[in-house]
């Protein structure tokens, strides 16, 4: 059984090797668009969505699709890395007391 636990983790840190690359490429494409547009904003506004229709979106009209795509990137990068990296210590913490 030890076994299996062990392959468990090395699976979901696998997969958390390869959402890293592919989120990192997925951002920073879309942050390089940006970048040439010469949009500007703060993380608040990856998490307040109300802030970022109210302030970034009116500023930059052309660029809406980009921004709610880089913002959405980064929520579902950090919420999938958190799910791995919680489950990576979960299992983890079983292979500790079964040993």
């Amino acid at each position: 059984m030890q076994i299996v636990w062990i392959f468990a983790v090395m699976g979901l840190f696998a997969a958390l090797v390869f959402v890293n690359f592919y989120f990192r490429v997925r951002v920073l494409k879309t942050y390089q668009r940006l970048r040439r547009q010469g949009v500007e904003f703060g993380s608040v506004h990856f998490f307040d969505r109300a802030r970022l229709e109210r302030e970034i979106l009116p500023r930059y009209p052309q660029s809406r699709a980009d921004i709610l795509d880089f913002v959405r990137h980064i929520r579902l990068s950090i919420r999938m890395a958190t799910a791995l990296i919680v489950l990576i210590t979960l299992f983890g913490a079983i292979l500790m007391y079964c040993r």
